[in-house]
């Protein structure tokens, strides 16, 4: 009964909030969707058009319509897609900007890979909607350029010029390092690839999963402390004392269905373990009951709460629960944040989208906005998804 007061609670969030939100910003008159809207939801339809933004939004309404099967949530997704192929793809050198201007002209040519990552997600899902085979084949465009030119033969790398040779790596660094390579950008690339995987079995696609989950186990993963290191140098050598709450649970699920999807079962057997490490980690280190701070640095916590971070922590009890249908406690424990987010996350003046950041005692940061170039349906869309499709 508890479960599906839950899941109708998801439910009617997803169909009567999140959607109708991210619909309203759709720009008929120059395509994508608008890029900014402030906290007090003003929206600026001049701001930049970030394409991770779009990627993440045509990949959103895809899912979306895969799962309720409404032909509106299709048109939503045709609308990000042609923007994706008409003004985010670099026709010349390839791959996908990092951002466009209001009206669809390059704006910030960085090639990053992540973001390359997420095109590949987007089109990958959008294809599994549709059948449009230009989709498809774009993905794949994508993926040849990250394996040739996004990557050594340590592994992959993460920022470069509109021609693809490689610059710093402002935009995925945080903390104050200078990554050269990210715990971020190699899980979302994995997710990249998995869909592709999940949708055409190609066997390149499957090499390069392998590849990164041996990357993953032997330089990611810190089997001494049970959870990732983020931030590294060329060699791996991890460059802060940084535990990142929201990427260990979301990686704990996210990498662990990527492993089945490719359902080898040697690698199966080598992940599951590790994932599982990082689900009990946070459950027993860092949840408080209600919801996840969002990171540690050199042993001091970060307290404010972030939207994604919550999301993610949903996500990752509830596969956990699937998992190990035994250990009840990841379904309380899920059940408690969506509790968490209903009271203090939802912003009831904005259509009850989610607040970026809370302080720790739940009040919000009024200099956050609403929506910006990383601050979109990918998260909380996909939390609501997810709940749907598992219980």
């Amino acid at each position: 009964m508890i479960k599906q007061i839950f899941k109708n609670e998801v439910k009617n969030h997803l169909v009567l909030d999140i959607i109708p939100f991210w619909e309203a910003l759709r720009d008929d008159e120059y395509g994508g969707f608008y890029g900014y809207k402030d906290f007090n939801g003003n929206v600026d339809k001049n701001y930049d058009k970030g394409c991770i933004l779009n990627s993440r939004i045509t990949w959103f309404f895809s899912e979306a319509y895969l799962l309720l099967r409404d032909d509106v949530l299709l048109q939503n997704a045709r609308h990000g897609y042609e923007f994706l192929m008409n003004r985010c793809l670099d026709k010349e050198n390839g791959g996908v900007f990092w951002s466009v201007t209001y009206d669809g002209k390059p704006a910030d040519t960085t090639k990053h890979t992540y973001n390359q990552g997420f095109a590949i997600y987007a089109l990958s899902t959008y294809y599994e909607a549709t059948g449009e085979r230009k989709a498809l084949d774009t993905a794949f465009d994508i993926y040849n350029i990250i394996e040739s030119k996004c990557r050594d033969e340590g592994g992959y790398l993460e920022a470069f010029k509109i021609d693809f040779t490689p610059e710093s790596n402002e935009k995925l660094s945080e903390n104050g390092v200078m990554a050269t390579r990210t715990m971020n950008t190699l899980l979302h690339v994995f997710e990249g690839y998995s869909r592709l995987y999940k949708v055409t079995n190609d066997e390149r696609v499957a090499k390069s999963l392998k590849e990164i989950l041996d990357i993953y186990s032997s330089k990611i993963f810190n089997p001494e402390k049970h959870r990732q290191e983020v931030f590294f140098d060329h060699d791996y050598h991890s460059l802060i004392d940084l535990i990142s709450y929201g990427h260990d649970i979301e990686s704990a699920w996210l990498i662990d269905e990527g492993t089945k999807i490719l359902g080898d079962k040697r690698y199966i057997h080598m992940i599951s373990p590790l994932m599982d490490e990082l689900c009990t980690n946070i459950y027993e280190t860092a949840f408080d009951g209600h919801s996840l701070p969002q990171e540690c640095e050199n042993r001091k916590v970060n307290e404010d709460r972030v939207w994604w971070v919550q999301a993610e922590t949903i996500n990752g009890f509830l596969h956990y629960y699937l998992k190990y249908p035994g250990h009840v406690e990841y379904l309380s424990a899920a059940q408690n944040v969506w509790d968490y987010i209903k009271k203090n996350m939802m912003d009831k003046n904005n259509g009850n989208e989610w607040y970026w950041l809370l302080d720790k005692d739940g009040h919000p940061y009024t200099d956050k906005p609403i929506v910006e170039p990383w601050k979109c349906p990918y998260h909380n869309g996909r939390m609501c998804i997810k709940v749907l499709k598992d219980l």
